[in-house]
């Protein structure tokens, strides 16, 4: 709360200085279960695991989410889609080949309780929603516990942690974003990490203002101004209007901008400077636009042919030391453990495990193992990795974000059902403390969940020793090649226990 309000800032990530850093485990809240399996948890919740109701009232005539008995039922009603969130995705439908594979990754701008997202899984299409914690209390942890891919966060001041060309679409439903002010700025971000050929969705306000401005109780003129900035800021960015009916209308990033950038008057267009359009840890936003690539994002393959081709950014060179050949090779590679990993965990691929994540994701090869319906996986990317591997991850049709883990990461405790950190304590060795990277995976790890940890001998044995203390069970194992490789997995099942029971004394 002591930060300026302006532009957001306040609501954007602000770390505690290292003497503030709790040092504690977090005990989950009486009563909590384990979440339904999808695909009833995208309609019911339990109420124990995340105890809060004011959404029920402040969203009761919209349908978002509904209170009954000890469960929450979300109806995929919304603001925008009174009819519920399939009619909605086919009115979109009617515009964007969201069927053949074309379409598989969205940005859900102030997703709400991720509705859009939970109904777009059915149609192959895996969405990245994300929300700042609001006035209603607890949206992104509905989507969590929804199994639903979600992060708390804001456009702000701040780069969003995605790369470039990343999305193949991005939505914004009465997401409260200011589209058209400071120059336009935040749909330059969304231009930034929409890939050529996306598709940005506006619904809801300003959009068919003449109709509705009375309903919205804002003045006409504000209203109209909103748009015409809006309509002169996707003007300027090159993108071409698709579509406009009722309160929904859709844009799309051209495939090549030369065309129309050479047209336009140079005086009201700036180029960002960075050579690096994915360099976005902490980055400021610049009111500029991000050059196109030189090369072409159109040899992209549909979903879910895309998983194993070879992604554009590797074909063309452009992440160092990774060619097509090294690129295969991590793929059959990470085939090869995941089969390891779901002999050691026979839950691996039941269902048991909705929401997964990769602490230190590389090129993807865990997620694209393990593709199945029944999961998605967060590949995060740290920050300090070696190289910056999150937009080869978006080209093979997977999702995930940056992320440096000597913080805490943009979530709510209990939001992961499984985590996977290869070669991540090696990475953070010498960093910051081992201690706070494990007891933030306890933090957003839920109750009887499991861990993977697959690292050098010696740095294992030192996270086995703090995990001595942590209430999870480990057992250390050999790699799938033998005793004689220097490199073991460790895994762990965090134990249930909650506030207010026996089990919480301190070990």
């Amino acid at each position: 709360m002591t930060f300026p309000r302006d532009n957001m800032i306040y609501r954007e990530r602000h770390c505690p200085p290292e003497e503030e850093k709790l040092h504690c485990l977090i005990p989950a809240p009486k009563g909590y279960v384990t979440p339904f399996p999808w695909p009833k948890s995208r309609d019911y919740v339990p109420y124990a695991n995340a105890p809060y109701k004011s959404l029920t009232v402040e969203k009761a005539i919209q349908n978002w989410v509904q209170y009954e008995g000890n469960v929450f039922r979300f109806p995929g009603g919304g603001t925008q889609f009174p009819q519920g969130a399939d009619k909605y995705i086919d009115q979109l439908a009617s515009v964007i080949p969201i069927k053949n594979g074309t379409v598989r990754t969205l940005l859900d701008t102030g997703c709400g309780v991720a509705s859009l997202g939970a109904y777009l899984w059915n149609r192959n299409v895996i969405a990245m929603s994300f929300a700042p914690r609001d006035s209603h209390e607890a949206q992104v942890q509905f989507a969590l516990e929804r199994g639903v891919p979600a992060v708390i966060g804001v456009l702000g001041t701040i780069k969003v942690p995605y790369p470039s060309r990343a999305f193949d679409m991005a939505h914004c439903s009465r997401c409260l974003i200011p589209w058209g002010a400071n120059d336009g700025k935040y749909l330059m971000e969304v231009d930034r990490v929409l890939r050529p050929g996306g598709y940005w969705i506006l619904s809801g306000p300003p959009i068919h203002w003449k109709v509705n401005y009375k309903a919205w109780e804002r003045p006409k003129e504000e209203l109209q101004e909103e748009q015409r900035q809006i309509e002169e800021a996707a003007k300027m960015l090159c993108w071409e209007k698709k579509y406009e009916k009722g309160e929904i209308a859709i844009w799309q990033k051209r495939m090549d901008g030369d065309s129309c950038h050479s047209k336009q008057d140079k005086s009201q267009v700036t180029f960002c400077k960075s050579s690096d359009p994915d360099d976005v840890w902490y980055q400021k936003m610049e009111a500029c636009v991000t050059p196109y690539p030189d090369t072409s994002s159109s040899e992209l393959k549909n979903f879910p042919e895309r998983l194993y081709a070879v992604p554009p950014r590797v074909s063309s060179g452009s992440v160092r030391g990774v060619s097509a050949e090294k690129y295969q090779e991590d793929s059959n590679e990470w085939k090869k453990h995941v089969k390891a990993y779901k002999r050691i965990n026979r839950l691996l691929d039941s269902g048991r495990y909705r929401n997964i994540m990769d602490m230190n994701a590389g090129l993807g090869g865990f997620a694209a193992a393990l593709q199945s319906p029944k999961l998605w996986v967060m590949n995060v990317v740290p920050s300090i990795a070696e190289r910056s591997t999150l937009g080869v991850i978006y080209e093979r049709g997977l999702i995930g974000i940056y992320h440096d883990w000597c913080e805490a990461f943009s979530t709510y405790p209990r939001s992961y059902d499984l985590i996977h950190a290869n070669g991540l304590f090696s990475l953070y060795n010498n960093k910051c403390n081992l201690e706070d990277i494990l007891l933030e995976m306890d933090r957003i790890l839920r109750p009887e969940g499991a861990v993977i940890i697959r690292d050098e001998v010696d740095v294992l044995i030192k996270v086995k020793k703090i995990i001595g203390g942590m209430r999870w069970d480990t057992k250390m194992m050999d790699h799938e090649d033998g005793p004689l490789v220097p490199e073991k997995i460790l895994v762990a099942v965090k134990q249930y226990w909650v506030a207010g029971g026996n089990s919480t004394s301190t070990q």
